[in-house]
């Protein structure tokens, strides 16, 4: 198991730089962030994408995995996905999960054309919803030669239920996701509700947490704290767990009974086609986006895992 001892030897004495970067994906323009503590692009270095969990930026989670992991001797990439943040593509704010693998698979190959990374592929590093993003685009071919997930998300309908009051709350939010859809068609209008708001079912994500009312924490000022309404129906019928038999990069699954469906998360190692390795610690979910002892514990595993698969340093 890494240690803290390991990961401080093996940290770059430079802080990280970050320069903007724009990846077009069709016509829409996806806006990343490359992480780099060395600055001379002569350099080639592995290669980590970093995204976060669902209806966020990379302003959050990401970019705070990615400093972490440059400051390690990776070149680490993180983007805001079409519709949110920085980034064109319309309609806004809605988690679309087709859209979001498509824009994997976009920002996966730019990466892998870049002369200051090491070539074979980038490591993909997901984080909450977007490891289930992740794991389809690499089903799905992407370019991307080793993956971790960090407090993954994998979810199907009959698994999310209880998460939304059981099939009258499911059955309620496809409604209003049918109204927003018809809505949306008739006027171009996208009608949203808060991404959270805690004790407010309309909202994205009700219960208290404070990663996404503290400032300090998630609260930052380029998130936008909506979700259009139609998101329901995308979301909750998303099949997160069939990817995984498709799947036979080498897979690293970073989480803890205290995270979100963690059987699910087994289920998902036990379906996956290559070698897996699942380590598990201690902490809540959102533990996990922000919290020191989380992300040094998360950080360490995945330079472990990195180091093995993707290697050069």
């Amino acid at each position: 198991m890494p240690t803290a001892a390991s990961a401080a030897s093996a940290a770059s004495t430079s802080r990280p730089t970050t320069r903007s970067f724009v990846i077009p994906n069709g016509e829409t323009a996806l806006v990343a962030r490359i992480h780099r503590a060395d600055p001379d692009l002569t350099e080639r270095q592995p290669a980590a994408i970093v995204t976060g969990s669902w209806l966020t930026v990379k302003e959050q989670m990401a970019d705070l995995y990615a400093a972490a992991l440059a400051e390690r001797g990776y070149t680490a990439i993180t983007f805001d996905f079409a519709g949110y943040g920085a980034s064109g593509g319309t309609p806004r704010q809605l988690e679309a999960p087709s859209r979001k693998i498509s824009d994997i698979i976009a920002v996966a190959d730019a990466v892998s054309t870049l002369s200051f990374v090491r070539p074979g592929g980038p490591g993909y590093l997901g984080i909450c919803a977007s490891a289930q993003y992740a794991l389809a685009a690499v089903a799905r071919g992407a370019r991307i030669s080793s993956f971790a997930a960090v407090a993954g998300w994998f979810h199907d309908l009959a698994t999310v239920t209880p998460f939304y009051g059981g099939p009258d709350g499911i059955a309620a939010r496809l409604d209003r996701a049918q109204r927003a859809t018809e809505h949306y068609l008739a006027t171009g209008e996208v009608r949203t509700v808060p991404a959270y708001r805690a004790g407010d079912e309309q909202a994205g994500m009700f219960l208290e947490m404070d990663y996404y009312a503290n400032p300090a924490r998630g609260n930052v000022p380029t998130w936008t704290n909506e979700m259009a309404e139609m998101t329901w129906a995308h979301w909750l019928t998303f099949d997160g767990l069939s990817a995984a038999g498709e799947v036979s990069v080498p897979t690293l699954l970073v989480h803890s009974d205290g995270c979100v469906l963690p059987e699910n998360l087994r289920t998902v190692a036990a379906n996956l086609r290559g070698p897996a390795e699942v380590v598990w610690g201690e902490g809540t979910q959102t533990d996990f986006y922000d919290q020191p002892a989380q992300v040094s514990f998360a950080v360490d595993a995945v330079d472990t895992h990195f180091r093995k698969t993707i290697g050069g340093l």
